[in-house]
């Protein structure tokens, strides 16, 4: 992406007039080599920013994190197998949505509140770890420039020095343009990486909101319908164990009536 602009930048440059050969930027190296020392750690951070993106977009892709149809899937085994069963289901899955699930399905016993508190803390931890790395997208944003500055300072000095220690640099304003044109280099060169920086960490960002809601909708969805479950299944337990002790009554009753035994 980098790369793109500085070819941009020297096709416009050599459009803008004729300039000396020794002037002249032909080719991205040429681009380099002319803004001096500072676009090494310039170059570094680049590179830390096309690692770090690629990294984490392949990291955040949603299939791995929110595999379709996994809550339907948790849900009939909770309401078939119960919720021990579903639990070990979640977590034979190395996905965050079945982790956030697992960790709320182990709590509904107590309450639909306590498991959604629980789903909560798992979640952020999640989300933690989906923004890892992130932080250096941000460094390069707001280091890059101020490196791309610094070498421009640096550039200027030695252009007013070249001037004042020249016998022949009175009335020849080309030395003076020249030192700093090189020196706006790393200006340049600093803002062509933090952008694209910038932007890579607000795109990655906006993605992990939007895996992280749909992982909140999942797991809210499977607790009310595991809740629901539970509540039907004791319902038709005590329901059982009513019509048990109603049955039990009469044979007693039955029995007591034959005997003429109380």
């Amino acid at each position: 992406m980098s790369e793109f602009w500085m070819r941009l930048l020297i096709v416009q440059a050599a459009d803008g007039g004729s300039a000396p050969s020794d002037l002249a930027v032909q080719s991205v190296w040429d681009f380099v080599v002319k803004g001096g020392w500072m676009m090494v750690p310039l170059g570094l951070c680049s590179l830390v920013v096309l690692a770090v993106s690629l990294e984490r977009l392949i990291a955040l892709r949603r299939s791995a994190l929110v595999p379709g149809g996994f809550a339907d899937q948790i849900g009939v085994v909770a309401e078939r197998e119960g919720l021990a069963r579903a639990v070990e289901a979640c977590r034979s899955n190395r996905s965050a949505l079945a982790s956030v699930c697992a960790a709320g399905l182990g709590r509904l016993a107590l309450g639909i509140e306590a498991a959604e508190r629980q789903a909560g803390e798992a979640g952020a931890r999640e989300i933690h770890r989906m923004r890892r790395r992130l932080r250096a997208l941000t460094v390069v944003a707001s280091v890059a420039p101020l490196m791309g500055l610094l070498g421009t300072i640096f550039g200027m000095i030695r252009a007013f020095q070249t001037v004042a220690v020249s016998g022949e640099a009175l009335g020849r304003t080309e030395l003076l343009a020249r030192g700093i044109y090189e020196a706006m280099i790393t200006t340049a060169a600093g803002l062509l990486v933090a952008i694209p920086a910038l932007l890579m960490h607000h795109w990655i960002s906006a993605r992990i909101e939007g895996i992280a809601a749909a992982i909140e909708r999942e797991t809210m969805g499977l607790l009310e319908r595991a809740s629901a479950g539970a509540r039907g299944t004791r319902r038709a337990d005590a329901s059982r164990d009513g019509s048990r002790g109603i049955v039990e009554a009469v044979e007693e009753e039955d029995l007591v009536s034959a005997t003429g035994v109380v």
